[in-house]
């Protein structure tokens, strides 16, 4: 019996991204709730987000990112031996989403399992797809961020409505000689879970001065760790891509990371936030942008809801 892992490591091949086309600015907010542009932006610094209508969900959105994560990485359908959807925002515990998304994509009698960790979500869901394929558990990892936050809000609180989105960010992970995912350095603070927790059962509600607080006091050192178990320096780093929670918390988080080279993510502004999408279509869309070349190295981050946290170093398809 051979127990030694499949490969040497594991790396992102592709990235993947779907927003719903329903633009939904500040000023259409104020419509229907007590705020304004400059009360958002000073804030929480967004000025659009998207807003799902009746034709997407959580599966339907993953399928989309995941498709077109999986055409730009080059592999077939029945390449994927593993799909795992990070979510928090399922209306219905089963059947999980990542079964059906497969489905979906034509991905035959893959292991499919949902991961939520809220926020940081996405980073546990990578973390878990480059140890399987390290593993030898699976060759090639289809993970995906998925989330339908509105379907969660409460439309007259001003505290919540304006902040939270939509959208699914994907990767696919394969095998490599040469490892381009880091160590994942996670950890949860579940004494504070009360911080962030569905209000009667079916409106997300924050205390949002609370977890400011310990966003940006706490996970500098998670940061830290991520940089020390990849052998990165933060002098090393392209660019910075923290879960979009609120601007002023990516940049004080940011401020005190100790890379002034590095491009720092703000999806945030026309994205919203989007829970354990938003550091997949942040990488996505930077990447189609051009502002994150081939080899270079990214720190990502999320962290958010019970409480959890996650980072690890990536290198760029």
């Amino acid at each position: 019996m051979n127990l030694l892992p499949a490969a040497g490591g594991a790396r992102v091949l592709a990235f993947g991204e779907y927003q719903p086309a329903n633009v939904v600015t500040n000023d259409d907010l104020a419509q229907r709730v007590d705020t304004n542009d400059e009360w958002i932006q000073s804030r929480v610094g967004i000025r659009e987000r998207r807003i799902a209508g009746p034709e997407d969900s959580v599966v339907s959105m993953a399928a989309t990112a995941g498709g077109k994560a999986l055409a730009a990485s080059g592999m077939a359908p029945a390449d994927i031996d593993l799909v795992i959807v990070a979510t928090c925002t399922l209306t219905e515990q089963i059947p999980n989403s990542a079964a059906r998304v497969a489905a979906r994509l034509g991905i035959e009698a893959p292991g499919a399992f949902d991961v939520n960790a809220a926020c940081a979500g996405f980073c546990y869901a990578l973390g878990l797809a480059s140890d399987s394929v390290r593993a030898g558990s699976a060759r090639n990892v289809l993970v995906i961020g998925s989330e339908k936050l509105s379907d969660w809000l409460d439309w007259q609180d001003r505290s919540t409505c304006v902040i939270f989105a939509d959208g699914a960010g994907a990767a696919v992970v394969s095998a490599s000689e040469n490892p381009g995912i880091g160590p994942v350095v996670w950890g949860s603070s579940g004494e504070r879970a009360d911080k962030i927790f569905l209000r009667e059962g079916k409106y997300l509600f924050q205390e949002g001065q609370a977890v400011f607080r310990w966003a940006t006091t706490e996970l500098n050192a998670v940061a830290a760790e991520a940089l020390r178990r990849a052998g990165v320096e933060a002098g090393q780093l392209t660019a910075f891509v923290p879960h979009q929670a609120n601007l002023r918390i990516v940049e004080a988080i940011a401020r005190r990371l100790g890379a002034p080279q590095a491009i720092i993510a703000r999806d945030i502004v026309t994205a919203g936030n989007t829970s354990s999408a938003s550091v997949p279509l942040a990488l996505a869309r930077m990447s189609g942008r051009g502002e994150l070349p081939s080899g270079s190295l990214v720190l990502t981050m999320g962290f958010g809801a019970g409480l959890t946290y996650s980072a690890q170093v990536l290198e760029i398809p």
